[in-house]
Formats: structure tokens, C-alpha cells, sequence
């Protein structure tokens, strides 16, 4: 089913803050809870609200040092980059990571406290993951956007 203006201005207000109530969603958009209800329900069982979480301040638990590290590869095989995808995710630093067009083949978002613990990442990268040609690191001065919230335009 199409996504129409309500639905939204449902996701809309979930993205800024996820705790709202049903009633305070419905109020807001002049409707009853549930229709409001049901609308929220159909968003999740077709997949387009995926999960709703909490979202933590980094720096508020150590966590200031972000680096962007771009990885090249000879292998391009199915099996290996499977095998890269599992090793990759399993390390708990790795925010964000994907496969690119250009001059590097995979990205990855890290987050860590400090240079030293970013070394150990990078050497347990390194060390652990056979077949990477260049692994380059860029390091965040300082965070001048960040949003979870997706354009509904």
C-alpha cells in the first residue's frame, strides 16, 4: 500500500521521538487512536518502520573518536565477501559499512573511545580479515550533522 501524507506525518513524528503515546500521535494528527493504531501497525508488518530504539550520545559514554576507513580488495568472489561481511559485522565498533562504486571497494563507519582502542580495531581488521590490498583511515575533527531522521519529502 502506498505511502499518503498521514503516514508521513505518522513517521515523521516517530522519527523525532519514538516514545510518543498512540493518543499523543493521534492528537496531533486530528484522528482517532485507532485508525492512528492500525496505520502504525500496517507501517511495521510491510517493513517501512523497521525498529524503534533509543539513540545514545556517543560522547556521553566515551565514545568520540569516529573514523571512516575505506578498504580495497582483490577478492570479489561470493564466498569471500561473505565471509568479509560476517567477520566485518561481528566487530562492535563498526557503526555503519558499505559496499562502494570507486576508488575503494567497502566503507566502514567506526566508533571508539580514543586512537588506541581505534589501533586495536585496525589491527584485529587486519589481522583477521585475509585478502584486503589497502585499508585507508580518515578521522572526524569534529560532527557537524548528525540525524537518524529519513527525508519524507
Amino acid at each position: 500500500m502506498p505511502i499518503d501524507n498521514t503516514d508521513k506525518q505518522i513517521l515523521s513524528l516517530l522519527q523525532q521521538d519514538s516514545s510518543l503515546s498512540l493518543q499523543q500521535i493521534a492528537e496531533q494528527l486530528n484522528l482517532t487512536t485507532t485508525p492512528c493504531w492500525n496505520r502504525i501497525k500496517r507501517l511495521e508488518s510491510e517493513g517501512v518502520i523497521s525498529r524503534r530504539v533509543a539513540l545514545l550520545n556517543a560522547q556521553k559514554i566515551g565514545l568520540e573518536l569516529i573514523a571512516f576507513v575505506q578498504v580495497k580488495t582483490q577478492q570479489h568472489s561470493e564466498t569471500w565477501l561473505e565471509e568479509f561481511v560476517l567477520q566485518v559485522k561481528d566487530f562492535a565498533q563498526v557503526m555503519e559499512f558499505y559496499r562502494m562504486a570507486g576508488e575503494y571497494d567497502y566503507m566502514l563507519k567506526v566508533l571508539v573511545s580514543d586512537m588506541r582502542s581505534y589501533d586495536r580495531f585496525y589491527k584485529k581488521l587486519v589481522n583477521n580479515v585475509s585478502g584486503l590490498t589497502d585499508v585507508n583511515s580518515s578521522f572526524a575533527m569534529e560532527q557537524l550533522k548528525y540525524t537518524t531522521e529519513l527525508p519524507l519529502n
